[in-house]
Parts: structure tokens; C-alpha cells; sequence
């Protein structure tokens, strides 16, 4: 413990000194703040709540000259949370937001600080791909700095020693899905004689955002990534014929019991316990399938996760993602002026930084890493899990390629994991409406998509039939619907013009 908190500290005091060093000579108005500046933020969390003062928060605050005071809300609970701190006036100064209508909605009536004109003045955020900035902007104006991450990301992950045990292959119809979620739930693939397993375990949030199930599989099948945009004319997904089908899929499931029947009201750190400990055989995630490996081995030390792409019967078809994880904004109701706007963007800044970065993705030195030759190694992936993830998680990262940094030496699965991602760059399906401008969607947006993802939430549960699917279609045109596609279509317009 003492050679730790030596080399920590040895650790720290280099990069408060590097800081120091590295940044007068760019930007010299750190040097005229006095001590170390006091930054609120808010951040989601998936996991466990990292320590307190843990070494990853110590080596960030050393470098960057700052006193962090970061608010963890789970994830499942963050955009509501936000949403309470948003109307009550009581913000973090810099908190994660999502590109979502209510968030945009709160851009556009000015309650975070507008950063577009500043970034040429940073060098490391004004160097970031400007297609990242771009699928954040909000009417030409950029307010945040994106949490980036890779635009295709949706990866089948599965119990292969299942799979092997049962003969079962991989997906690629919607029957080939239900094929192997009935087998997995019900052929006993764990071999405990037991009816304890389920093939697939969904969440609350199974059907929102860019990590959407329906989106993923019914992308996979043939149909659009949130909109089909043909000849000028928009369609949401949801009056697809492959949305629709891909809903039938887990209407059949839910009748069938073989998903979990609480899904309308669990949690996703709840799902992530029942993959974890063995319960649950195959999930399409954005995430890397090694954290899945690493966590069952705890429970189930001879069980074996695999990846694979995400098929169809067309072949390889991803939806393209956004590029980020969300954006960090800076908010109005605890920054009051452009100097502590700039402060905070420096620190960001300065987070783009090798050592930063490092950090970020790696944590700590001897602690969560160590040098391998030309490869560095993690230590300890449970510590790099609860200490490292996070922040990994939380900020900015480039990619270790981008960020210059060394290699980590990883196992076989987590480079297989990367490998498909990277593979995706000819497969992907983007959403045409992703930037495009609409009243309706700012003002409405979050009512809008409430009527339909709580229609599938009903459709899958037999609470309404196929005329009901219907009616509840035409209820979202009556809502304003009709009227977004409608401004969608124009703002394709006059862009293609």
C-alpha cells in the first residue's frame, strides 16, 4: 500500500507540475485563478458508483488544477432527473446531455451557454472531426463537446458455451430469433435441470435512444434507422413493415414467456445482474463483450461469451449512431459569465491531452496498468471496471489510435469486439432526420415518442391488437406527428437544395 500511494503521489505532483508547465505558455488564464477551481458536474452512471477520492478523480484534479464535485445519477434515472434540475434552476455547472427533444428544446430557449465560436481557441477541441460536432448542432449552433464514441457500435453478444451446448447458430430472420430465445429458455442450456434462464432479458429503456432493440433488429431486417427518408418523403420506422414485424417478434415472445414479464419496469442495472450471473443467453449491445466475459466468470467460471455481427437476411446492416455517448454542456443557472465558460472549456481541454487521456482510458499507472513492452496491461479488470469505467464512460476520449497512446494488451474477445465495430463502416444505415429541424419535435418531441414507445409497450403485452397498433398510430399524426414529418421534409428540402 505505501509503494501505491508513493508512486500515486509521485504521480499527481508530475502532472500538476506538467500542467502547469504545458499550459502557460498557451493559455494563461489558469495561472490567474487562485487555487483549484471548484467544477460541478452532473454524469450517468451504468455500474457501480466508483469510490470516493479514488486514484483515476485524484490524477484528473491534479493535472487540471480543479476540485471535481461529480453528481453519479444511474442511468435508468438520469433524464428524469435532469429534467427536475433543468426546471428548477439547480444545474451542475457542466452536465451530460442527450440529443433528445426535450434537452434541444432547453438549448434552443438558452438555458446552456452556446461554445461554437469559442472552440478555435482550444486547440485539441477545435481539432475534434467536425462530423461529431455536426450531429450534435442544434440549428447551425453548437452547445456542448461530444462524448465521442464509435458510429457503429450494435454487436451480437452470446453465451457460446450455450449455443455450443444446443447446437444453435447464430440469428439472422426474426423466426431464427425466436428459434434460439425459446432454446435458450427453455432447453435448459446451463444443465441444472432447471426452468431458470431466459434467451434474451429486455429493460425499460428497450426501445428508446440510439441503442433501441427494435431500431437494431429491425434495422438488421431491412428497415430504416429511425426515418426513411425516399424521394424527398419521410416515414418514421414504426410504420415500416420490417419495425412492425420485428414488433410481432416480441409480442410472440412476451405470450410465449420467453422474455422476462417485468420488462416495462426493470431497470437496466437489473438486466445487467441477470447476464452477469448466468441467467440470460444473448443481447445485442453496444458495449465490448469482454466486461460481459469478465463479470460471468465470477459467477460461472467455465462459461464462455462470444461477439458476432449484428445479420440479416441482407447481410451485415447496423444502424449508424450519432458518434457520441451524449455531449457536456454548460449551464446558465451556475455559469454566469464567458471567463468561467472558458475555464471549464480549458479544462476540457486539457483532457484531450496524451496524459489526460491516458487517464481516462486507462487509468492510473501501477495501479490499473502497466507498461508490456509495446503494449500496456490492465492490472486488475474489476478495478479498471469500478475506478476507470466511469470516467471512460463519462468524458471525452478520442480512441487510443487518435489519442496517440500506446496499445493495451487485451484479450482475444475484447479485439474481436473492436474489430466488428470497425468492420461496420460500409454497412451503416443512418437516420436522415438525425439534424434536420423541427418545432414540432423540439416542442412535442418527448410527448410524441411517449405515445408510440408506450404503444409497443402495450402492443407486446396483447394490451392492444393490430387495429389498436393502428389507432395509436393515427393518434401520434393527430398529436403533431404528421406535422414534424411535414417539417422534416422541408428541412430536407432546402439542405438538398
Amino acid at each position: 500500500m505505501k509503494k501505491f500511494s508513493a508512486t500515486l503521489l509521485s504521480i499527481l505532483l508530475l502532472s500538476s507540475i506538467l500542467a502547469a508547465c504545458g499550459r502557460l505558455g498557451v493559455n494563461d488564464k489558469r495561472a490567474s485563478v487562485d487555487g483549484p477551481v471548484n467544477l460541478s458536474i452532473g454524469a450517468s452512471l451504468v455500474g457501480e458508483l466508483p469510490p470516493k477520492n479514488n486514484a483515476v478523480e485524484q490524477a484528473i484534479e491534479a493535472y487540471t488544477n480543479t476540485n471535481l464535485q461529480i453528481q453519479w445519477i444511474p442511468l435508468s434515472a438520469y433524464d428524469e432527473k435532469l429534467r427536475l434540475m433543468i426546471a428548477s434552476g439547480e444545474l451542475p455547472k457542466l452536465v451530460k446531455l442527450g440529443y433528445s427533444p426535450s434537452f434541444i428544446s432547453t438549448l434552443k430557449a438558452g438555458q446552456f451557454w452556446e461554445v461554437g465560436p469559442l472552440l478555435k481557441d482550444y486547440p485539441h477541441l477545435a481539432a475534434i472531426n467536425k462530423r461529431y460536432y455536426e450531429n450534435i448542432s442544434v440549428n447551425g449552433k453548437i452547445y456542448g463537446i461530444p462524448i465521442m464514441r464509435s458510429l457503429g457500435r450494435a454487436t451480437i453478444q452470446y453465451r457460446k458455451d450455450w449455443f455450443d451446448e444446443l447446437d444453435l447458430k447464430m440469428p439472422v430472420t426474426l423466426e431464427d430469433w425466436y428459434r434460439v430465445t425459446r432454446a435458450l429458455t427453455l432447453d435448459d442450456p446451463d444443465g441444472n435441470g432447471k426452468d431458470d434462464t431466459y434467451g434474451m432479458v429486455l429493460e425499460k429503456r428497450y426501445n428508446q435512444d440510439v441503442s433501441s432493440l427494435l431500431t437494431r433488429i429491425s434495422v438488421s431486417q431491412g428497415g430504416p434507422n429511425k426515418w426513411q427518408a425516399q424521394n424527398g418523403h419521410f416515414t418514421p420506422e414504426f410504420m415500416t413493415e420490417p419495425f412492425y414485424e420485428t414488433l410481432k417478434l416480441f409480442r410472440r415472445l412476451y405470450q410465449e414467456n420467453l422474455i422476462n414479464m417485468d420488462f416495462p419496469v426493470i431497470d437496466t442495472i437489473e438486466t445487467v445482474k441477470l447476464y452477469d450471473s448466468g441467467r440470460a443467453g444473448i443481447q445485442i449491445s453496444g458495449g465490448n463483450a469482454q466486461t460481459w466475459q469478465d463479470k460471468l466468470s465470477k459467477y460461472i467460471p467455465d462459461g464462455v461469451v462470444d461477439a458476432a455481427p449484428l445479420t440479416g437476411p441482407g447481410g451485415i446492416r447496423v444502424p449508424e449512431e450519432p458518434g457520441n455517448a451524449g455531449f457536456l454542456a454548460i449551464s446558465k443557472d451556475s455559469v454566469s459569465t464567458v471567463e468561467e465558460v472558458r475555464i471549464i472549456l480549458d479544462f476540457l481541454d486539457m483532457l484531450l491531452e496524451p496524459s489526460m487521456q491516458t487517464v481516462i482510458s486507462k487509468g492510473v499507472e501501477n495501479r490499473h496498468w502497466a507498461e508490456k513492452g509495446e503494449f500496456t496491461e490492465v492490472l486488475d479488470r474489476t478495478l479498471d471496471f469500478k475506478e476507470v469505467k466511469p470516467y471512460r464512460d463519462m468524458l471525452p476520449f478520442l480512441g487510443e489510435e487518435e489519442a496517440l497512446l500506446k496499445p493495451s494488451l487485451q484479450p482475444d474477445l475484447y479485439r474481436k469486439n473492436q474489430q466488428i465495430a470497425k468492420s461496420y463502416n460500409d454497412y451503416l444505415i443512418s437516420n436522415p432526420a438525425l439534424t434536420l429541424d423541427s418545432e414540432i419535435y423540439s416542442d412535442r418531441g418527448k410527448e410524441l415518442e411517449t405515445i408510440i414507445t408506450d404503444a409497443e409497450t402495450r402492443f407486446i403485452m396483447g394490451q392492444i391488437d393490430e387495429a389498436g397498433w393502428k389507432a395509436e398510430l393515427e393518434k401520434w399524426k393527430q398529436a403533431g406527428g404528421e406535422h414534424m414529418i411535414r417539417e422534416y421534409e422541408q428541412s430536407y428540402s432546402k439542405l438538398n437544395k
